[in-house]
């Protein structure tokens, strides 16, 4: 064998222990047979010389190569030269063996193996085959006692498989770090994981909404832990009609400003609204205001049958088809306007009053309007479910799973409380 690193035959000490290796001449022996199954059989030993390992490290069978890479056993410098490996499995299995070892390496220790292996980490880093820098920048992407210009150069890499984990993830890069990357506008898609990181600070969000990057706000919003300051926020928001990818996670947010409800409640879907106005408390005014808001741009969108609630529901009724079905449906979409007049036709009760036994959020009075409207109690139910949002403890359901809960006179009375 020639070319192996200037080691000792001897067995050397192993955490309090002598670690028992092969017979050396029995081990050159093998690493120079023809057989090539034999060499990879004893390049996977624990208990080789480092000297026969490296040699096989230049062994001419690749599976030899990926056994030697494997290899915990392997020395440092043997590694170094499977880094250059022409086959790419080798170099594959080589960057998830040395990332591995990455947590153990001290800034402060300067010892030629600490030095050799943040070597081969820098040169994996560095890999033309992008699998094997992925395999570096996930190993690593927790990890503050590593080079920063390693993790920096993974952030700036043209690969977004690359790139994420350590723009979303390294504690190594700063607010300065982020907002350089931000600026030189990287890769499609770094933007987003950027904006995914906790804690974003108002610079850094501030940075990525003046991109104009779709997908990066959306993550933005979505963050909980991002600081956004108001004025970004009423950035995004007047944006934010347009960009229907938004409303959810505006609607999901905690800090907005009382300015920044009432807008945003004007132009997300019915279904967001219901979520939105029991999160933020919305006045049953500003509620009735932003529901026929909806149902205009609903109806100019050609998703409405015609016009206003109040039209919608009078010309079906007109028309006889103001039925179970079409009500089924406005419940289904959220739709609270068209429920309302639609149950006050069907009842015959006021409109006003029909509308202030929704928000008043009675279940007993939601009830008997349906029942007076002569709706089946599934219906009813799904009225105190999906429009009124009654709270599952407090839901009246059906008796035997089909019928009203309460005779003709209990309904009778329940309703003389409504209409007067």
């Amino acid at each position: 064998m020639t070319g192996s690193p200037n080691t000792e035959h001897k067995p050397r000490p192993a955490q309090g222990h002598q670690r028992e290796l092969i017979d050396y001449e029995a081990a050159k022996r093998a690493a120079a047979a023809t057989d090539a199954v034999a060499r990879e059989r004893l390049a996977t030993r624990a208990d080789v010389q480092p000297e026969v390992l490296y040699f096989l490290a230049e062994d001419e069978s690749p599976e030899v190569r990926r056994a030697i890479a494997a290899n915990q056993s392997t020395p440092r410098q043997a590694d170094a030269l499977l880094a250059n490996d022409r086959d790419d499995e080798v170099r594959v299995i080589l960057a998830r063996k040395i990332a591995r070892l990455a947590p153990e390496l001290k800034p402060d220790q300067q010892s030629l193996v600490q030095k050799l292996t943040l070597d081969v980490l820098q040169q994996l880093a560095r890999d033309q085959l992008p699998r094997v820098r992925q395999i570096i920048s996930e190993e690593i992407r927790y990890l503050d006692n590593l080079p920063k210009d390693l993790i920096k150069r993974l952030a700036r890499d043209v690969e977004l498989m690359v790139s994420a984990p350590v723009l979303e993830f390294s504690p190594l890069l700063k607010d300065e770090d982020l907002l350089e990357i931000i600026r030189s506008r990287p890769v499609q898609g770094a933007l987003t994981a950027i904006s995914r990181r906790a804690g974003i600070s108002g610079d850094v969000s501030d940075a990525i909404v003046s991109i104009e990057d779709e997908q990066a706000v959306a993550g933005l919003l979505a963050n909980s832990s991002a600081q956004i300051r108001e004025e970004t926020l009423d950035r995004i928001v007047d944006a934010a009609p347009t960009h229907e990818i938004w409303h959810k996670p505006l609607v999901e947010r905690d800090d907005l400003s009382h300015r920044a409800v009432t807008r945003i409640a004007k132009f997300i879907s019915a279904s967001l609204l219901a979520i939105f106005e029991k999160r933020y408390d919305i006045a049953p005014e500003t509620t009735r205001e932003v529901a026929q808001a909806i149902d205009r741009r609903l109806s100019s969108d050609g998703l409405n049958q015609a016009g206003l609630p109040e039209h919608r529901a009078a010309d079906l009724h007109g028309a006889g088809k103001l039925d179970e079905a079409a009500i089924g449906e406005a419940i289904g979409r959220g739709d609270r306007e068209f429920l309302v007049e639609a149950l006050a036709l069907k009842s015959g009760i006021d409109v006003e009053r029909v509308r202030q036994v929704m928000a008043s959020r009675t279940p007993k009075a939601i009830v008997a309007v349906c029942w007076k409207a002569g709706l089946a109690m599934r219906t009813a139910l799904q009225v105190e479910i999906r429009i009124a949002r009654i709270p599952p403890a407090e839901v009246i359901n059906a008796k035997d799973g089909i019928d009203y809960p309460f005779s003709g006179p209990e309904m009778r009375q329940i309703l003389r409380f409504v209409v007067d």
